[in-house]
């Protein structure tokens, strides 16, 4: 089998894989989650580099060809290190190729493509971890492909334990998510579409919506990434063409198997199991 790999540093991937399996149900997925060192966000770009690199080598190891780096964190720290350093070194390009026989992407670069499209006062906002904030590769993407679009971010460093610590819906993550927005709306009032820049944050989507103002909208990740996922395999058949096809899951996680799988399960909708494997 040779599977897509997804990877994130925890559960919130599973966003992303849903939405992948919704347009691409026939292909074969192998999910990653790092959930023994998690949350990436607070983590220096080098420590995040280190991680994500070796779930990579351990995903390439499983026979993947392509992963998807179903983390904001992964994508804004180290998916450029690993895209222009470590891939020409580990998978040289094949012949008649010039990039490496191997691939890996990220969910940022799917999002800054449209963003432009969905903004009518050009002004955009972002909720993030600090990981991604500091990075500032939002506000670089967008600013290649839409110049005059406004970007302000917000950090939000709690939101991700609210949603790892199975507080989403509880009323305990009110105060946050309304303190963040508050903060956010303040720095630009001009904002009409918020990026949920991290992949955990779909699971407070409607905190969100009750706290974000009701004309702006809200942007998820998941739908924008399968849509160009699936352009990349129409536009990289020798990639495509080496990707299995029934349509199967498997989880692998560096943290307690059964746990995951219970967290798995409401993502997906049914029961999975889960694998623990260390990096």
């Amino acid at each position: 089998m040779t599977p897509i790999g997804v990877f994130d540093s925890g559960y919130g991937g599973l966003t992303v894989l849903r939405e992948i399996r919704r347009l691409l149900p026939e292909y074969d997925y192998l999910y990653l989650g790092d959930n023994a060192r998690a949350p990436y966000g607070p983590r220096s770009f080098e420590r995040v580099y280190e991680f994500t690199l070796q779930a990579v080598r351990r995903l390439f190891d499983f026979g993947c060809p392509l992963i998807i780096l179903a983390c904001n964190t992964a994508s804004a720290k180290a998916l450029r290190s690993i895209q222009q350093r470590d891939l020409p070194l580990l998978f040289p390009p094949a012949e008649g190729e010039s990039l490496p026989s191997r691939r890996v992407l990220g969910v940022i670069r799917p999002t800054a493509e449209v963003i432009g499209l969905l903004t009518h006062t050009r002004h955009v906002g972002i909720v993030a971890t600090q990981g991604t904030v500091s990075s500032r590769t939002y506000d670089l993407e967008i600013a290649k492909l839409s110049p005059d679009v406004v970007v302000t971010s917000q950090a939000c460093p709690m939101w991700v334990s609210l949603v790892e610590n199975g507080e989403a819906n509880g009323p305990g993550a009110d105060y946050f998510v309304r303190r963040d927005l508050e903060r956010l709306m303040q720095a630009d009032p001009l904002i009409d579409t918020i990026i949920l820049g991290c992949t955990h944050f779909p699971l407070l989507y409607n905190k969100v919506r009750a706290y974000a103002p009701a004309h702006v909208q809200l942007v998820s990740q998941g739908e924008y990434v399968a849509r160009s996922l699936r352009d990349y395999l129409n536009r990289h058949a020798h990639i495509d063409d080496q990707l299995s096809r029934t349509s199967s899951m498997q989880f692998l996680t560096t943290d307690d198997p059964t746990q995951f799988a219970s967290a798995a399960t409401l993502f997906v909708g049914h029961a999975v199991e889960a694998k623990q494997i260390s990096l």
